[in-house]
């Protein structure tokens, strides 16, 4: 069983967030805590798995909290589930280890992905584990689990896409608040304009975003890209 901390200020908020874990199964809701100083005590203490980390609580960020975690030396996992989609934020979560960044509002179904990805990334790492070192079949195979997000709302993704790519690109488009080209798209990530291209293709294709057309002066039309709310 995989024990979890909820993390969001809104009780409301949590108490769904709490109710769909309670869904997956392998997966338990251990406490909820509604502050970064009230969670940090309850991952001092130990006995949680993962933490469901809001951005935005009152005290202090989300990912100010994970920063103290790591120095403190606490390993403890972390996906995020927050309203912010920056890219600063986006990127800052990656480098702090997030190994998974849901944007709200989301649906169960995405969210259990997320959550079963978890559960077979820790069942691959447990099998490697007994070997004592890993070579490189058994490192791909720990990042392949990690990468694996399959659910209606966020389908298997094609040879050649990571799931923090992904992640990385809905949670710009989420922000936008308007249709963005892949042009766009790239430089408000870092990301070539090529691989923008492959990656909006595909989440237009899987129903997550929704294709426009914009006519300038040349007459080709402009792909211009947009989130679809669940």
């Amino acid at each position: 069983m995989i024990d979890v901390l909820v993390v969001d200020d809104d009780f409301r908020v949590a108490e769904i967030n709490a109710a769909y874990v309670g869904k997956v199964p392998g997966f338990r809701v251990v406490t909820r805590a509604h502050n970064a100083d009230q969670a940090l005590t309850t991952v001092q203490r130990g006995g949680i798995d993962l933490v469901l980390l809001d951005q935005y609580l009152p005290d202090r960020s989300g990912l100010d909290l994970v920063h103290r975690m790591r120095q403190q030396g606490l390993g403890t996992d972390v996906i995020m589930i927050t309203a912010a989609g920056d890219v600063a934020t986006v990127q800052q979560a990656m480098r702090l280890g997030a190994l998974h960044y849901l944007v709200k509002p989301f649906t169960f179904a995405a969210l259990r992905s997320r959550l079963e990805s978890y559960a077979a990334l820790r069942r691959t790492v447990d099998r490697v584990g007994g070997q004592g070192v890993a070579g490189q079949e058994q490192v791909d195979r720990i990042f392949a689990a990690l990468r694996t997000v399959s659910s209606p709302s966020s389908p298997g993704l094609p040879s050649g896409h990571s799931a923090p790519t992904t992640d990385l690109i809905c949670g710009v488009l989420h922000s936008a608040g308007r249709p963005l080209s892949a042009h766009e798209v790239a430089a408000r990530t870092g990301l070539s304009r090529s691989t923008a291209q492959r990656y909006l293709r595909h989440l237009e294709r899987a129903g997550r975003l929704r294709l426009s057309l914009k006519y300038g002066d040349t007459g080709r039309p402009e792909h211009r890209y947009a989130w679809v709310t669940p």
